[in-house]
């Protein structure tokens, strides 16, 4: 039914405005602003050709789960410019990262580390094998 849909992802922020510079200025993504009033709107566009919606919400959550991952070929160079930045890594207690917050295990991808935008949303960059 929805195969040929083409679908398209969507999370919450408290600030567009900061959103909209985070993700396109910071993470140097295409974003475009939409709408009016209480009905404006980001699309995040990303390099595979999909798109993300972003909207505000005065009641915003963080979500506690990765919402977007960005496959890197070198995870330490993408560490490092986020850093530049003034991008800072989140650490986990449950996973065991070096110091520059990367995480690298036998499982899953090569390496990854763990980013928050302004928001409070997680996100992540990986290297894989």
């Amino acid at each position: 039914m929805f195969g040929q849909s083409k679908a398209f992802s969507g999370f919450s922020v408290d600030d567009l405005g900061k959103a909209r510079q985070f993700y396109g200025e910071t993470l140097g993504l295409q974003v475009e602003e939409s709408g009016q009033g209480d009905m404006r709107m980001l699309t995040i566009k990303l390099g595979s050709g999909a798109s993300v919606f972003v909207y505000p919400k005065d009641n915003h959550t963080p979500a506690s789960f990765t919402i977007l991952n960005f496959p890197v070929d070198d995870i330490e160079a993408a560490v490092d410019g986020l850093a530049q930045r003034g991008v800072s890594m989140e650490r986990y207690p449950e996973f065991e990262s070096d110091a520059k917050g990367i995480v690298r295990g036998p499982e899953g991808p090569t390496a990854i580390a763990w980013f928050t935008d302004p928001a409070g949303n997680v996100l992540a960059v990986l290297q894989e094998n």
